[in-house]
């Protein structure tokens, strides 16, 4: 038995706007993990940035490199990590069952939203770990403001 559904054509023009969301959303995403043939590709590097009042927090996992491998540069409140993982030297005769690990270049550049003291950037790498710390400049760390009552000294707030 059919059942016999009103049309409506504001429900089709959701539909075929969440389709090309869908469709625009997947061409604009950046991969995630590895990109290329085994022959060599890109990663993009995956991080995480966090703040507090005195300074940004960018970590990335990098297990693996060596950290003289790694390139760190600031300019313009922009952060570049880049780097290489160098091939495997890999027997020509294996039988593959699985190849997931790839090795190339890869790049990835932030930029944070306020002023940055990039004298004093302070870069760790342990076990596959790089933490990079970057002070806010003193103009845009927080100020406590004093609050004076009348005939009073200023109270901290």
């Amino acid at each position: 038995m059919s059942r016999i559904v009103r049309w409506d054509p504001f429900r089709e023009m959701i539909s075929v706007r969440n389709q090309m969301d869908q469709f625009v959303g997947d061409l604009f995403r950046e991969p995630a993990g590895w990109q290329g043939n085994g022959e060599g590709g890109h990663m993009r590097l995956p991080l995480d940035v966090s703040e507090d009042d005195n300074s940004y927090s960018v970590t990335a996992s990098l297990p693996g490199i060596d950290p003289a491998d790694l390139e760190i540069s600031f300019s313009e409140n922009s952060l570049t990590i880049q780097g290489e993982t160098q091939a495997e030297s890999v027997e020509e005769n294996a039988k593959w069952h699985l190849r997931e690990r790839s090795f190339g270049r890869f790049v990835r550049r932030i930029t944070l939203p306020a002023g940055v003291n990039a004298d004093d950037i302070s870069a760790d790498y342990e076990d596959g770990v790089l933490t990079l710390t970057l002070p806010k400049a003193d103009e845009v760390k927080p100020r406590i403001i004093a609050v004076r009552g009348s005939g009073e000294e200023a109270v901290a707030a």
